[in-house]
């Protein structure tokens, strides 16, 4: 009678390690927050997500019970606790776990399952709704820009052509009023080139042209951009530079791309004028995971380079928040409100997403682009 050779031990702890190191990995690549949480609420296992979003090593989470890293009295507790006592996954939507470690303006869907080898344990996963969010605010300052396309292309013809006519019958009347009514036709003139300079500058709203990408060294922009700020505002603000050295290249035009965080480092300037130490951070990472549908087909890109631009100044008024890349909305004295709409044309333009974060006294304008040609296929 023949019998079977039993397994090799060594084999068998092999086999196990490989599928553990493949069940760490598939963890490691998923875009989304998960951790483990033991029968008395300590974490004992995260993925790297997780590490980001908790700010704290997978080591230093092992040491904590998840009940300290939750606002008190989260609703997240009782989630695991249903789950635990179920045996059954259950989830919970836009649940708000804002606190100082790990921010404000923290909402999440949450998803706990137990861990069906290991009783008592819970397995729980954050989506946070930003990103959700963050697509559809998209939608909506592309629909923006459309407006301010279709207003720019009917002053242009309806209105400009008119206030040129204006003008020059204000000169004519200059050299034959008498002295104490040219002040009248000064200002006529002058207020028409005001209005003129304003329809120029929403006139780029409405150029459709394809824009000529290349490779782009996102640092190399930077860089540029640091120079201008510094010949303008000196010594008297101080830009941090946190990047990763490892990125690809963001395919991209680089003039626009510098004209985008010009605008966006002025601002933050311009919100530290009262500010004692004011600072200006620009920071670089890929971040994999976020894709967006191409407007006007079915083809979905993907979003791996997060710029960020922040600053220690006053933020921006609440009241704006929700509709600070509409056209003609600014809290500034004599803004014309058109410079971030036309920051969110060009992201658009370049399949990007910008988003803005006003948690706090910090403010960070957020931009996710494409690396290469190949990532809007």
């Amino acid at each position: 009678m023949n019998r079977q050779r039993p397994q090799d031990l060594s084999d068998i702890e092999t086999s196990r390690g490989d599928e553990v190191n493949s069940a760490r990995s598939m963890m490691n690549a998923l875009p989304h927050s998960i951790v483990m949480v033991d029968p008395q609420g300590v974490v004992c296992g995260a993925n790297d997500t997780a590490q980001i979003f908790f700010q704290a090593s997978a080591a230093m989470l092992g040491r904590q019970q998840l009940a300290d890293l939750l606002p008190f009295g989260s609703p997240v507790l009782a989630l695991i606790e249903q789950a635990r006592e179920r045996l059954a996954p259950v989830n919970e939507y836009k649940v708000d776990i804002s606190n100082p470690r790990i921010g404000s303006d923290k909402l999440v869907d949450v998803y706990a399952a137990p861990v069906p080898d290991r009783p008592g344990c819970v397995t729980v996963m954050f989506q946070e709704r930003t990103i959700a969010d963050k697509m559809d605010r998209q939608l909506v300052h592309r629909d923006a820009a459309r407006a301010v396309i279709g207003l720019a292309q009917m002053l242009g013809h309806e209105v400009k052509n008119p206030l040129f006519g204006i003008r020059g019958a204000a000169q004519l009347l200059e050299s034959s009023v008498e002295e104490e009514d040219r002040a009248l036709t000064s200002l006529i003139t002058d207020e028409t080139d005001r209005i003129v300079r304003l329809i120029d500058r929403m006139e780029v709203f409405s150029d459709q042209r394809p824009i000529e990408r290349e490779a782009v060294n996102i640092h190399v922009v930077l860089d540029r951009v640091k120079q201008l700020t510094k010949a303008e505002y000196g010594d008297s603000i101080l830009l941090v530079e946190e990047y990763d050295p490892s990125l690809p290249a963001v395919y991209a035009n680089q003039d626009q791309l510098v004209q985008v965080f010009l605008n966006l480092v002025k601002n933050a300037a311009e919100a530290l004028n009262d500010i004692v130490d004011p600072e200006i951070v620009l920071t670089t990472a890929f971040r994999p995971g976020i894709r967006m549908q191409v407007a006007g087909s079915q083809q979905r890109t993907s979003l791996p380079l997060e710029i960020c631009v922040k600053d220690n100044g006053t933020g921006i008024p609440q009241e704006l928040a929700d509709c600070l890349f509409d056209p003609f909305i600014t809290s500034k004295t004599n803004g014309s409100g058109l410079g971030l709409a036309l920051v969110a044309k060009i992201i658009g333009d370049h399949s990007g997403v910008i988003e803005f974060d006003g948690s706090g006294r910090h403010t960070t304008f957020r931009v996710m682009l494409p690396t290469s040609e190949a990532d809007l296929a």
